[in-house]
């Protein structure tokens, strides 16, 4: 390739990385320019995009806030134990489909993955309602799974095929079994994949707004439904809001930012091996 077509291919590339991240750096900056103003600022024309005196009050209104710990504590259950679960379930899982080269069942996998979670959420909500559960956190941790699990299973389908079958068939040849082969020698060789899983299980679940907004009762509701209950008719402030929301961003978005790289392997492996 000449200099000048490689030159050119780099601006390009930057050009195309510029229009597609841009507008998302706009959007958080302005949400974080939002959190800073008075009521006054954000409602003045033209915009102030860096305020005279900045407003910390708003962050420590949200936090102050006696509802905010109760749903706080709300997301925390409900993404630790929907994350647990799929794990549980999901790493087993993709073992066992990746061992067995089960590949139609792996693309069926691939399908719950990509399915809509309204798809299912009509008829889940009409047992939940038979059962007696609405109003609770059970069914937002049951129907979390239905995101969650797929990913975990997709992605340890790709970590496990991945791995070198040999150490397992000398542990199978020393007399081992296939749980112990499982426990003690594809547990630890995946441990990447693991963390890649629980990461991604982690940021799905927690960003959830759909079943949280048609399944949590007021005392139930996790941040991102607070965050929009704050929306009223009558009257808006700009700043608590953006407040809350970039308080509910902060944990998926320090966790993404750390583990970017550990994410991006994750999700190649699973779509270059999985199916």
């Amino acid at each position: 390739m000449s200099p000048l077509r490689r030159l050119l291919g780099n601006i390009g590339l930057a050009f195309a990385l510029i229009v597609i991240v841009s507008p998302a750096v706009l959007f958080f900056v302005w949400m974080l320019s939002l959190s800073v103003k008075y009521e006054i600022d954000n409602a003045s024309y033209p915009p102030i995009f860096i305020p005279e005196h900045f407003n910390w009050g708003n962050y420590t209104a949200v936090l102050d806030s006696k509802r905010f710990s109760t749903y706080f504590m709300n997301s925390l259950i409900v993404t630790g134990t929907a994350t647990a679960f799929a794990l549980l379930v999901g790493v087993p899982a993709g073992y066992g489909l990746a061992r067995m080269r089960a590949h139609k069942a792996a693309v069926v996998i691939l399908i719950a993955r990509i399915t809509p979670g309204l798809s299912y959420l009509i008829p889940l909500f009409l047992l939940f309602q038979w059962l007696g559960l609405l109003g609770t956190l059970w069914p937002q941790i049951i129907i979390h799974l239905v995101v969650t699990v797929p990913i975990v299973i997709w992605i340890m389908i790709g970590y496990f095929e991945t791995t070198p079958m040999e150490l397992e068939e000398s542990a199978l040849i020393d007399g081992a079994t296939s749980w112990q082969v499982f426990r003690y020698v594809a547990l630890p060789i995946a441990r990447p994949g693991i963390a890649v899983a629980f990461i991604l299980a982690v940021i799905f679940s927690w960003n959830n707004f759909v079943f949280g907004i048609v399944l949590a009762g007021r005392e139930t509701r996790t941040l991102p439904v607070a965050v929009y209950n704050m929306i009223s008719f009558d009257q808006l402030s700009w700043g608590p809001l953006a407040a809350a929301a970039l308080i509910v961003t902060l944990p998926v978005l320090l966790l993404t930012v750390f583990a970017q790289r550990q994410i991006v392997a994750g999700l190649t492996a699973g779509a270059v091996k999985g199916g």
